[in-house]
């Protein structure tokens, strides 16, 4: 009876597909990083999804739920506008369901991503000309919506505005945390689409009523009302406010530089090991500030948690590359 019972269980941890990989990632305390006494940080490391981002979640629920209520089908084209890990995800997502997939890119986005993408049979639409606030984020809707207008089988995923992005992140990491932790303080994201805040924190706020949720952007980024201005680095920060984003959810906000994120990066790859993608690496930094305002308190360490969204081999040509730093502005790292 009990051999039986083991060898039952070993097939039950056998996934079907690579898509029921995606959830259930670790949870990390951070102490190596952050040794002061009076915080703990908790990060979810995100980047062990199986596409090697959180962008695995929402590209799995947003097709999944798609086939569920008949909006995607077989034939169905899918597009949409990527910085790079949600293509990938959907791209993961497509070969699966035996869809076609056209991302619409941009020059800012990793190599890595790029070949990757090519790698998994994604077609690829690069737009050169940046939109009017200097990024390049409008003329990839743009060309999303000429796509469409040429393919009555398109089907765009739109991620600023899809509920299903943050309905991904709050069944997901954000139901993950909550089963896990007994208590969180503070919530620490970076923003693009805002999916994944707004999603996890929902959550953890339905567990944590007082938990303050802190966003992280890039500095160049408008989503909070900072005026516009050169931004490098793909994956956080946008060129337009996402439908997605309830303002009011948001306690405070702390604005991060691609010089910054670079080195929140290599810091936590120094002291902690892990290798992780150019928002962490902003997600770093913000923590750094944001600690030097926190007062201890006296029953237990505050608790902060975050999301490490993706893998940083994915940015051996960005904020890994010497060269690329010290094209930034200011003197080199």
């Amino acid at each position: 009876m009990v051999l039986v019972m083991k060898k039952n269980e070993k097939r039950s941890a056998i996934k079907n597909s690579v898509a029921e990989c995606v959830g259930n990632t670790p949870l990390v305390r951070l102490s190596r990083m952050f040794p002061q006494t009076h915080v703990e940080v908790i990060a979810k490391l995100e980047y062990m999804n199986p596409g090697g981002s959180m962008k695995d979640r929402p590209a799995r629920f947003i097709i999944e739920e798609g086939l569920r209520s008949g909006a995607i089908h077989t034939g169905t084209h899918i597009i949409e506008s990527t910085s790079g890990n949600l293509g990938v995800a959907l791209a993961m997502m497509a070969r699966l369901h035996g869809l076609s997939i056209t991302c619409v890119v941009d020059p800012k986005i990793a190599k890595t991503n790029l070949n990757i993408l090519k790698q998994m049979g994604a077609n690829i639409a690069m737009v050169e000309e940046r939109d009017d606030q200097g990024g390049y984020l409008q003329t990839r809707i743009r060309r999303v919506q000429q796509l469409l207008q040429a393919d009555p089988n398109g089907f765009w995923i739109n991620q600023y505005a899809n509920d299903n992005n943050w309905r991904a992140h709050y069944e997901g990491a954000g139901s993950e945390i909550a089963e896990s932790l007994e208590y969180a303080d503070i919530f620490v994201a970076g923003v693009s689409t805002s999916g994944s805040i707004m999603g996890t924190s929902r959550r953890m706020r339905e567990k944590y009523p007082q938990l303050r949720v802190v966003a992280v952007d890039a500095v160049g980024s408008i989503i909070f009302g900072s005026p516009a201005g050169p931004r490098e680095l793909p994956g956080i920060g946008a060129s337009r406010v996402p439908e997605l984003l309830n303002r009011a959810e948001i306690n405070d906000v702390i604005h991060v530089g691609d010089r910054d994120s670079a080195r929140g990066c290599r810091e936590l790859l120094l002291s902690e090991g892990i290798f992780a993608g150019g928002s962490t690496g902003s997600v770093v930094a913000a923590i750094q500030k944001l600690i030097m305002t926190l007062e201890p308190v006296a029953e237990r360490p505050i608790r902060i948690v975050t999301l490490f969204p993706d893998r940083g081999d994915r940015y051996l040509d960005l904020v890994y590359n010497d060269e690329w730093v010290d094209a930034l502005p200011n003197p080199s790292l």
